[in-house]
C-alpha cells in the first residue's frame, strides 16, 4: 500500500477529503482531517496570517471552531524519515463490486452479464478477488455508480431495495449490459428472481431513495441535515468530473518589511499559534528550541508585541477581499517590491517604460505600468468541497457564496487547523489604466447588456442566492489574460497548463483597480527558471500578437456570432468565445473558463464597434 500515494498539492485540491479514488485493487474516499497522521514530525506548518485569519472567520461562522480558537494551517501529512510513512487513512467506497468474468446468460440474449457483489463477500486474504458457488475465482471492480445529494453526502446506492422494493430478496445480482454505447438504457441491474432495474430508470427523480447525510469521509451521518427523508438521492458516475469540485482559497504572499524582529518572528507566526500572552513566549522557546534559536537577542515582551501586530494586521486584511491588498502592493509604483533573496516571500521590479514600450503602438496607454515578478509564493489552503455544481468564483477573489442549488461540504467534523501548500514561481503583473477602462466601458453600453442577459439567463439555476456578476471590464480584463497566456506559451517555453492568472477589476463597476498577474508556481521549488519575466522586454510585441491572433477565430462565423442571451448553460456567460480562441485549461483559470467575449478586445466580423484595442 505503500505505493498509494499523492503528491501533497492534490491532496488539497483535486483529491482531497471527500473525493473517491481508483487504487489498483479498490476504490476509497479519502478520509476527512481527523484521519490524518499528524503527529509531530509529520508535517510542517504553513505561515500566512491573511489567508489563516480569513478562513479562521469562515470557520467560526460555520460552527467548525471555537470563537476563542485559533486556526492554523499545515501540510498534509509526509514521511518522517522512520519507518513506514505517516499518511492519510483512506475508507473502502463503493462497497459493492462487479466481477470481471462474464457469465452465460441463461435467455441466451446478447447480453454481458457480470456478478454483483459486496466488500465483506470477497476473499478476506486479498480483497480483490471473488469465489461464486462452485464456480472460478475472479477479479473484481469498483462498481462504477453511487449516489449523492446537493448537500454532498455519498453514499452506496441500495441495490436490492432499489430492485426489490420493500420486498426482501437474497438472489444474486447481476450487472447486464447490451452494445457498446455505455447508454444507461442498454445496462441493467438483473435478479436471480427475475426482476430488473435500468440505470435509465435511476435517473428518474426519487427512484434512488432519500439521503440518510451518510458522510463516508468522515465514517458518520450529518447530524445536521438529510435526516428527515425528503432530500432525494441523484445518480452519480463515480468517476466523473461532477463529483467533487474542491473551495479552494489562494493568495499571493506579501512581504513583511518593517524590522529584522517582525521578518523573523512573521516566518514562523504558523507555529505560534497557542502564544496568546508574555508567559507563553517563554514556554515557546523551551519547547521549539529551532525557532527560539533565532530569536535569542529579544525580549519576551518584544516577540509578544511584534507577535500581536502581525496578528492585528492580518484580522484588518481579513475584512477585504485578498486581491485588494496585493494590487495596491504591485500598483504602487515603487521600482522594487520585497527584498531579493532565496528567503524572500515576494520580489519584483517595476520596470520602466522605456524598457518595455518603445511608443510605436498607440493602445498601449491602455497598460500603465508592468511589473516583472522575479520570486512570487503562492499559498492555497483547501476548506470545503461541493458536488454536482461547482461553487462559483467570486471576483474579488474573497470565499465563494456557497449558499446555492449546492452547498459547501465539510471536511473535518471539527478542527483547529485546515490542509494548505505553498508554491514558488514569478510572474508578470499588467497594471491596467482604470481612466482608460471607465472610457472604454462608457461606449460598450450595448455589448454589456447583451453579457448580463446572458448572466441572468446563467444565474436562474442558483435561484435566489446568485453569484453576482463580475462586471464587465472583469470580462475584459479575463479574456486579455486569456490570450496572453496562450501567446506567452508559444514565446517563452512554458506550457500554457502550466500559467496561471489572477484577475483585479476591484471596485463597485470594477474599473477602479485594474491588472493581471499572469505567472507559474510549482510546489517543492525555490522558484522557476525565469522564462516568463524574461518576456518583459517583449510584452509590446507579445501582446500585439495575441490580439491580431484572436481577430479571427478558426471557429468563425460561429464563434463571433455567439449571442450570451440566447443561451442556456455555461455557453451563456460567454461573448465570443470557444477552444479556437480564448479558452484555456481550467486549471489555469480561476474562474472555469467562464466570462470570456474577445469582441470586447479587438473587432471581429459580428461586433466591431466594443473593441478595446485596434491593431
Amino acid at each position: 500500500m505503500s505505493k498509494n500515494a499523492q503528491r501533497l498539492s492534490q491532496l488539497v485540491s483535486t483529491f482531497g477529503p471527500g473525493s473517491m479514488v481508483d487504487l489498483p485493487t479498490r476504490s476509497i474516499v479519502v478520509g476527512g482531517l481527523e484521519q490524518w497522521d499528524m503527529r509531530p514530525g509529520t508535517f510542517q506548518p504553513v505561515s500566512e496570517p491573511r489567508l489563516a485569519q480569513r478562513l479562521q472567520i469562515l470557520l467560526q461562522e460555520r460552527g467548525q471552531l471555537d470563537q476563542g480558537q485559533r486556526l492554523n494551517l499545515r501540510t498534509p501529512p509526509v514521511s518522517d524519515g522512520n519507518g513506514e510513512p505517516k499518511g492519510v487513512a483512506a475508507p473502502i467506497f463503493p462497497n459493492w463490486f462487479v466481477c470481471d468474468q462474464v457469465e452465460a446468460n441463461a435467455e441466451g440474449t446478447p447480453t454481458r452479464r457480470r456478478r454483483l457483489v459486496q466488500w465483506r463477500d470477497l476473499d478476506p486474504k486479498g480483497r480483490r478477488r471473488f469465489t461464486p458457488e462452485g464456480g472460478k475465482r475472479t477479479e473484481v471492480t469498483p462498481i462504477r455508480f453511487v449516489c449523492a445529494c446537493d448537500k454532498g453526502h455519498l453514499q452506496d446506492i441500495e441495490w436490492r431495495w432499489v430492485v426489490h422494493g420493500a420486498t426482501p430478496c437474497q438472489e444474486p445480482m447481476w450487472i447486464e449490459e447490451r452494445g457498446t454505447s455505455a447508454d444507461p438504457a442498454d445496462t441493467s441491474v438483473v435478479c436471480g428472481c427475475g426482476k430488473r432495474l435500468s440505470l435509465q430508470e435511476a435517473f428518474q427523480p426519487r427512484r434512488l431513495g432519500f439521503c440518510k447525510g451518510e458522510r463516508p469521509w468522515l465514517l458518520d451521518r450529518d447530524p445536521n441535515g438529510c435526516g428527515d427523508g425528503t432530500t432525494p438521492l441523484k445518480l452519480l458516475t463515480r468517476t466523473a468530473t461532477n463529483t467533487y469540485f474542491p473551495q479552494v482559497l489562494t493568495v499571493i504572499s506579501l512581504p513583511s518589511e518593517e524590522d529584522v524582529l517582525t521578518k523573523l518572528v512573521d516566518e514562523i507566526i504558523g507555529e505560534m499559534n497557542k502564544v496568546t500572552s508574555i508567559e507563553r513566549v517563554g514556554l515557546f522557546r523551551e519547547f521549539n528550541e529551532a525557532a527560539a534559536a533565532s530569536l535569542t537577542r529579544y525580549s519576551d515582551a518584544e516577540i509578544f508585541d511584534c507577535l500581536t501586530r502581525l496578528r492585528e494586521g492580518a484580522t484588518a486584511d481579513a475584512a477585504r477581499s485578498p486581491k485588494v491588498a496585493e494590487f495596491d502592493l504591485f500598483a504602487s509604483g515603487r521600482p522594487e517590491i520585497g527584498t531579493n533573496h532565496p528567503g524572500a516571500k515576494l520580489y519584483a521590479q517595476t520596470l520602466a517604460r522605456s524598457d518595455w514600450d518603445d511608443g510605436s503602438w498607440a493602445s498601449l496607454k491602455f497598460v500603465q505600468a508592468l511589473v516583472a515578478v522575479h520570486r512570487l509564493r503562492e499559498v492555497s489552503c483547501l476548506y470545503g468541497f461541493t458536488r454536482f455544481e461547482a461553487a462559483p468564483t467570486a471576483a474579488d477573489g474573497d470565499i465563494e457564496d456557497i449558499s446555492l442549488a449546492v452547498h459547501g461540504a465539510p471536511i473535518a467534523r471539527a478542527t483547529d487547523w485546515l490542509p494548505a501548500c505553498e508554491q514558488f514561481g514569478e510572474g508578470l503583473f499588467v497594471h491596467v489604466d482604470s481612466d482608460a477602462i471607465a472610457t472604454w466601458l462608457n461606449g460598450a453600453g450595448d455589448r454589456h447588456r447583451q453579457l448580463v442577459g446572458g448572466y441572468n439567463r446563467w444565474k436562474i439555476r442558483f435561484g435566489a442566492a446568485a453569484p453576482k456578476y463580475p462586471t464587465t471590464p472583469y470580462v475584459l480584463l479575463h479574456s486579455l489574460a486569456h490570450a496572453l497566456m496562450t501567446e506567452i506559451a508559444l514565446d517563452c517555453g512554458y506550457p500554457a497548463s502550466s500559467l496561471k492568472e489572477r484577475i483585479y477589476a476591484l471596485g463597485p463597476n470594477g474599473a477602479e483597480r485594474c491588472g493581471i498577474l499572469l505567472y507559474t508556481a510549482s510546489a517543492g521549488a525555490q522558484g522557476t527558471l525565469g522564462g516568463l519575466v524574461g518576456t518583459a522586454p517583449r510584452f509590446a510585441q507579445i501582446l500585439r500578437a495575441a490580439l491580431e491572433r484572436i481577430i479571427i477565430c478558426s471557429n468563425d462565423p460561429i464563434c463571433c456570432d455567439h449571442d450570451p442571451e440566447h443561451q442556456t448553460g455555461d455557453r451563456a456567460t460567454h461573448g465570443a468565445a470557444c477552444h479556437g480562441c480564448l479558452l484555456i485549461a481550467e486549471t489555469s483559470c480561476e474562474s472555469r473558463n467562464l466570462f470570456l467575449d474577445r469582441s470586447l478586445l479587438v473587432p471581429t466580423m459580428s461586433t466591431p464597434r466594443f473593441a478595446c484595442f485596434e491593431c
